[in-house]
């Protein structure tokens, strides 16, 4: 299985990307000024206010949200403070974290078979949700996982389970025809226990909207199995609606977590923000993307400091450790400690920073990146830069790629053509592939490695000279 999220870096920038930008423009202005009188910042608060209602977040939870930040940030340690505008990022930074959670809420699955409960409605994603968790309590977790379908409502739903199970590698309960809802719970349970199961995830029916008979259905499933989870799977582009859905499974069968699917869509984040204030229930997971392997744990501080574009750094090394490939790292090493760093290593290199979700996905990690967003993408610095650079390797012979210097200039059209790249294009890759090529001549050598290392990255926030706009 890949690393949970893989692929998926750039999510939150989607996701948050109009409240990220204005909240960057507020706090910027509130940088700028020496001293901050309380005038300036009810108006930074006003800011605050507009860019989190344009964000779809729920008003109840915006009055609150303010109601929380005001006294803080008026207080007179911030007023008198050497760095006020600094003092009030952190004020909202801690009370964006308090609004979605402290942490991230693991799942409660005690002795087996543990029942875990998805509830929600039709086209929230729910059955792929359930393969999802399945195959990682599965692979992540080592958990023996049992999947049944409750959806008697929806043939389709219980066949679309099973071939999910398949290719998850998730076993599944037979459909026995005629069976209602609370005897296959009772059956899945069963199942479990004569199987020695660890989990059993139960999909319960959806409809398209609330209505009094799935209550009644989720209840009596409920009541029988009492699941040590409930998680209500709610789709994340319908904003308010999915907060209103989210209180009303709550009042009837009481959440203990959400998963917020589409996540990777242009949301506008406001359920995000608004869930786990209404309901109370913590957001455990993201699905991010079609793939069964889709499914990032919810970490509400990370996602407080991207929203206020501080990075995320946790998350990007955490990323790097899973998704590079130890051996070849090591072998890449090798050579680089003997000064002998050749196209096909910068290919490797290339194809490692794909598996961190690419150029975009790594950059929105980085401190401050927001703000040169648009001119990063004027720049062209997306996964299609990644992968014309690889293709100009690919258009190199054996011993173009083995030594680049033999590379003379109807080489260079050649390798143009074959890669449907400019020349121009051509020869950056080749000058960034020297600059490398010399830097870990240096570190080989012992020299002055953070000279040689400032030379090819300074001033381009850790790219090669020329790939980064200028601020």
């Amino acid at each position: 299985m890949r690393p949970l999220g893989l692929d998926c870096f750039g999510y939150w920038e989607r996701m948050f990307d109009s409240l990220q930008s204005r909240l960057g423009a507020t706090f910027d202005r509130l940088r700028g000024r020496g001293a901050l009188s309380e005038a300036d910042v009810e108006e930074g608060l006003k800011d605050i206010r507009a860019a989190l209602i344009e964000a779809d977040v729920a008003l109840p939870v915006v009055k609150d949200f303010i109601d929380k930040v005001r006294p803080r940030a008026i207080g007179e340690g911030v007023i008198r403070s050497v760095t006020p505008g600094q003092q009030v990022v952190k004020i909202v930074h801690d009370v964006l974290v308090e609004t979605l959670g402290t942490e991230n809420s693991a799942l409660s699955v005690g002795s087996p078979p543990a029942p875990v409960l998805m509830v929600g409605l039709q086209g929230s994603g729910k059955t792929t949700t359930s393969a999802k968790l399945g195959l990682m309590l599965q692979t992540r977790e080592k958990k023996k996982v049992l999947m049944a379908s409750l959806d008697v409502s929806r043939p389709a739903a219980m066949e679309q389970l099973r071939v999910l199970g398949e290719q998850a590698g998730v076993p599944t309960l037979p459909v026995v025809a005629g069976q209602g809802p609370v005897e296959i719970a009772r059956r899945a349970m069963a199942a479990a226990k004569v199987g020695g199961y660890d989990v059993v995830i139960l999909d319960t029916a959806g409809r398209q909207h609330i209505d009094e008979q799935l209550m009644t259905e989720v209840a009596q499933v409920r009541d029988i199995v009492k699941p040590h989870e409930t998680l209500l799977v709610a789709d994340s582009l319908t904003g308010q609606d999915a907060v209103n859905i989210a209180k009303s499974f709550n009042e009837r069968v009481p959440l203990s977590g959400i998963i917020l699917t589409r996540a990777d869509g242009d949301a506008r984040g406001g359920a995000a923000l608004s869930m786990r204030a209404v309901t109370g229930a913590p957001i455990k997971f993201l699905g991010v993307g079609e793939k069964l392997d889709a499914l990032e744990a919810f970490h509400p501080s990370r996602v407080a400091a991207r929203i206020l574009d501080m990075g995320d750094v946790v998350s990007l090394v955490e990323k790097a450790a899973e998704s590079f490939d130890k051996e070849k790292a090591e072998k890449i090493a090798a050579k680089m400690k003997k000064g002998s760093f050749d196209m096909d290593d910068l290919a490797e290199q290339l194809r490692q920073m794909k598996k961190l979700g690419g150029m975009q996905g790594v950059l929105s990690m980085l401190p401050g990146v927001g703000k040169v967003k648009g001119q990063l993408d004027a720049a062209g610095l997306n996964d299609n830069l990644l992968t014309r650079q690889e293709a100009i390797i690919l258009s190199m012979t054996r011993e173009e790629r083995r030594n680049p210097d033999v590379i003379n200039g109807s080489r260079r059209k050649r390798i143009a053509a074959g890669s449907g790249v400019e020349v121009s294009e051509v020869n950056k890759l080749l000058k960034m592939h020297r600059q490398m090529s010399d830097v870990m001549k240096k570190v080989g050598k012992g020299g002055r490695a953070m000279q040689g290392l400032s030379a090819l990255f300074g001033g381009g926030g850790g790219m090669p000279p020329g790939m980064m706009p200028k601020r």
